[in-house]
């Protein structure tokens, strides 16, 4: 492929997008289209709720990819980082000549422009942080713009184009495209980011830990010395990541010495109240309706760089108090018979670890039933078969689906179900596995008492398990 034509030309007015099902694709196909521009895509796999979201838009999608859904000669394509070099679509455009982009170039070129950049970056919490941050800025009145990895309730969105001077991003390790494997958060140059953890992840992609850091070395090493890293100070590779550093390091989190920390905290559901330290004073008390200490740390590093561009304390109190969350984190998907069912995205073990916590903190009587699907890249590799034992101690019954995607692994690297629930007997806890989703809800149905909390956690659908469970009940 001509890597000449991996530019933005001008003027542009369509604009084709392959993969454009995607989360962060189909957002930006809508702020694409409501910039005026003239939009199409492609994708395999086109269904609800995606589908009716660009229909909604306006924007044609043909299911499929192939040459012929370049003919109408657009001005530019933006390549999704789902598709291969060998995607029929990805082999035309050298041939028909035509300039192409990956998203963030996209996002950058035609979001971000003249904006200054608030981004949110780590290996957890991000989605949520960016979130917050949004909102406290929508509080605030400064009408902000915000790019997201998935939907904040409180905006029925995960996009927003405003008038005001920031956009706030979600920003993502994972690599750009199949001509740019380098990070998606590389594209960005921020004003202040906020680095909430670094742990290995996506294991498809990067080696080991060692790996992983040197992504996130190389955005910190590219930071103005104007610009501003809110760092979390719990994490040792953040700790070892910030040393020496031009721009301006402003640690958050619990350490006496650093200047933002969380001081008393109390659990109060449906509340949680907390106290904030500024440079050994205090700041403030917020209350929120999110649980779990991480959760804390998240509003914590939000108030830290809200506070950098000049809000006042009254409106992030008021943003606090009303956020709701981005969907799929720890939200109440309904109750039935005295059953609560709670949907979440944790699929790492830090992340499933922090989620039950949290969960605990609000319902440290019930019976604690965690359904958990490994079906992440990393998850679904024997990455951390030796790990996930150790994270769910504070459920009281375990049910762990085996990965419907193992054929994508190789033998050698897969997961274990059942190795992880034998070894999670070995530790005297209730833990069941399950070769489908069916037999987990025939389990459930069955077993489910009044009073019972259910989280479920999938970085995926979990075949409408969340649904069909309520139904059930």
């Amino acid at each position: 492929m001509d890597m000449r034509l991996n530019r933005i030309p001008s003027p542009v007015e369509t604009i084709h997008l392959t993969a454009v099902c995607g989360t962060g694709m189909g957002a930006l196909a809508g702020m694409l289209t409501d910039l005026g521009y003239r939009v199409t895509g492609s994708d395999q796999g086109v269904y609800p709720p995606m589908s009716d979201f660009l229909a909604g838009k306006g924007i044609p999608v043909t299911e499929g990819f192939s040459p012929a859904n370049l003919a109408h000669g657009p001005d530019l394509v933006v390549v999704g980082n789902a598709v291969t070099r060998n995607n029929p679509e990805a082999l035309a455009l050298a041939e028909m000549g035509i300039a192409y982009c990956s998203m963030p170039q996209a996002v950058n070129h035609f979001i971000v422009r003249d904006r200054a950049v608030l981004m949110a970056v780590g290996t957890h919490g991000k989605t949520t942080t960016a979130s917050i941050l949004a909102w406290i800025l929508h509080h605030a009145g400064l009408d902000p713009s915000f790019f997201i990895g998935g939907i904040v309730r409180d905006f029925q969105s995960n996009y927003r184009l405003g008038a005001g001077p920031y956009v706030v991003i979600e920003g993502d390790e994972y690599d750009t495209a199949f001509f740019d494997k380098g990070p998606k958060f590389l594209h960005y140059d921020p004003t202040i980011a906020i680095l909430t953890s670094v742990e290995f992840d996506h294991a498809d992609i990067f080696r080991d830990l060692a790996h992983i850091q040197e992504a996130f070395d190389r955005l910190i090493d590219r930071m103005a010395p104007a610009s501003t890293l809110i760092s979390f100070d719990g994490d040792k590779t953040v700790a070892e990541l910030i040393q020496g550093r031009r721009c301006r390091v402003v640690p958050y989190g619990h350490r006496p010495e650093s200047p933002w920390r969380l001081g008393r905290t109390e659990a109060a559901p449906p509340w949680t109240r907390f106290d904030v330290i500024r440079g050994g004073r205090p700041f403030g008390t917020f209350r929120t309706r999110l649980m779990g200490r991480h959760n804390l740390g998240n509003i914590l590093a939000c108030i830290a760089a809200a506070d950098g561009i000049g809000i006042a304390r009254a409106p992030i109190e008021a943003a606090l108090e009303s956020f709701q969350g981005p969907r799929r984190r720890q939200e109440i998907r309904g109750v039935k018979r005295g059953v609560t069912v709670i949907d979440d995205f944790a699929h790492h073990p830090t992340a499933v670890l922090e989620t039950l916590l949290a969960v605990r903190s609000f319902y440290p009587r019930e019976r604690l039933v965690a359904v958990f699907e490994p079906r992440t890249n990393t998850s679904m590799r024997r990455v951390f078969q030796e790990v996930y034992p150790r994270v769910f101690a504070e459920a009281d019954r375990v049910l762990i689906r085996k990965p419907s995607r193992l054929d994508k692994i190789p033998p050698e690297e897969r997961f274990s179900s059942e190795a992880l629930v034998d070894d999670l007997k070995r530790r005297g806890m209730d833990a069941h596995h399950f070769d489908d989703t069916e037999a987990i809800l025939r389990f459930l149905a069955e077993t489910s008492q009044q009073g019972d909390v259910i989280l479920i956690m999938s970085n995926g659908g979990f075949d409408n398990i969340h649904e069909r469970l309520l139904a059930a009940l």
